[in-house]
């Protein structure tokens, strides 16, 4: 199979990477993929954003699979363009896309299809919000509408935190058109956990799940970040909390989609919250492989990952049965110093080759680029340090060892990812 990447992040450079070991592959592309992937892929100079292009260039070389990793190009309709000349993809429409590109969209179908969810509200004024939250108090939860690159969402714990919030996304445009319908929820309280589950339109088999760190700072502090590290399996999310979650979150999901005329193709990404009884309600749905948490997943996967992507998108997965590790898969993200604020680009990374070469870790580059010989950070989330470990400790050691190697004076990490399960594993 000829296959096209699209994306350039850490996500897409796990992807790349897994697909490479495929003995199904006879070509590999990536656009505009980074300085990582060009190990693996062969990287073109298309934007992700450039549906014209990317559908083009799979149509020029006779593509055979195209797989989608950003959620922008599927809110755009990336999928449904490639569907129209004839070219399968990994990815779903973009009426379906919805049930990221839009929370209130996503509330309200799954409302409709039973699903566990916290109560909410949509506004598209800011009085309307304002009164909303002072009748229901704090703490409660205030979300972009639209897509915010993962820093949409504010918890606050006060009435005035919120009433902030309501007018940094309303009133200051914080997050340009994304914030200017908002989703006023509940706030839920247990243990966060990021599910994930690959559809044909019909068939839906589950994958694995994994937890994650949006927070910047060390013990979950600070603000919200696209994730600073993420390991799997989740303690919390056992085989009893998988069913339930099948049972009563993505089945009904899938089903409700066909039966709105917008079947579900790709991978559901369920971000949960599971309380101390082990019941799961969602929090919000994703439509792509998470990052990091794809890192992760890719890490852990022993089985070709084209069967899955290409039986996704043939509506083949009913014969698909993936196999995993089962060692602990562990990525500590390294970050531009100053995100997810201003951060300066182009600082050199050098002493990667030493860590990527070291026992059962790689290093996984999201904003990379070669200048001349060098590598240099482009973005805010510029590495992903992935390891096995045997337990969540072990693999912890062995990213930090790799974390130590690099010399990288211009980025920073957090030194305490899979805290919750390091903490479990010593009671």
């Amino acid at each position: 199979m000829k296959v096209l990447v699209v994306g350039g992040g850490g996500r897409e450079h796990a992807l790349c990477w897994a697909i490479a070991k495929s003995p199904r592959l006879t070509k590999l592309w990536c656009a505009p993929g980074n300085a990582g992937i060009a190990d693996s892929a062969q990287c073109v100079a298309i934007s992700d954003s450039d549906i014209d292009g990317l559908v083009k260039f799979a149509t020029d070389n006779a593509v055979d699979l195209v797989v989608v990793g950003p959620e922008a190009p599927l809110v755009a309709g990336l999928v449904d363009a490639l569907d129209a000349v004839g070219i399968k993809s990994f990815g779903c429409s973009k009426a379906a896309a919805q049930l990221e590109g839009s929370k209130g969209f996503m509330k309200d179908m799954v409302a409709k299809f039973g699903v566990p969810s916290a109560a909410y509200g949509r506004f598209t004024t800011p009085d309307d919000a304002r009164a909303f939250v002072e009748k229901h108090g704090a703490p409660i939860v205030v979300k972009t509408d639209g897509l915010a690159a993962g820093k949409g969402v504010t918890i606050c714990q006060t009435v005035d935190e919120a009433l902030a919030a309501i007018d940094e996304c309303m009133v200051g445009g914080k997050f340009g058109d994304a914030g200017a319908e908002l989703v006023i929820e509940e706030f839920m309280t247990g243990e966060e956990a990021s599910f994930f589950a690959v559809c044909d339109g019909e068939n839906v088999i589950p994958l694995i799940a994994a937890q994650d760190h949006k927070a910047v700072g060390e013990g979950d502090t600070g603000p919200n970040t696209g994730g600073m590290g993420a390991y799997s399996p989740a303690p919390v999310f056992t085989k009893s909390v998988e069913g339930k979650v099948m049972e009563q979150i993505i089945v009904p999901t899938v089903k409700g989609m066909a039966a709105e005329g917008h079947p579900f193709k790709g991978v559901l990404f369920a971000g949960l919250m599971i309380d101390d009884v082990g019941n799961p309600k969602l929090i919000e749905y994703n439509i792509r492989f998470g990052d990091p948490e794809c890192q992760v997943l890719m890490t852990r996967l022993k089985s070709d990952v084209l069967d899955i992507l290409d039986g996704a998108a043939t509506g083949k997965l009913d014969t698909v049965k993936p196999e995993w590790h089962d060692e602990t898969a562990m990525v500590v993200v390294m970050a531009a110093k100053g995100y997810p604020g201003s951060y300066e680009k182009g600082t050199e990374i050098r002493n990667v080759a030493d860590a990527d070469a070291m026992d059962k870790v790689k290093v996984l580059h999201a904003g990379t680029k070669m200048d001349g010989d060098k590598l240099t950070a482009t973005g805010g989330r510029v590495l992903g340090v992935t390891a096995r470990g045997t337990s969540v400790t072990e693999a912890q050691k062995r990213a930090y060892e790799a974390v130590d190697t690099i010399n990288w004076p211009g980025g920073f990490c957090r030194r305490d990812i899979g805290w919750r399960a390091i903490a479990r594993e010593q009671k």
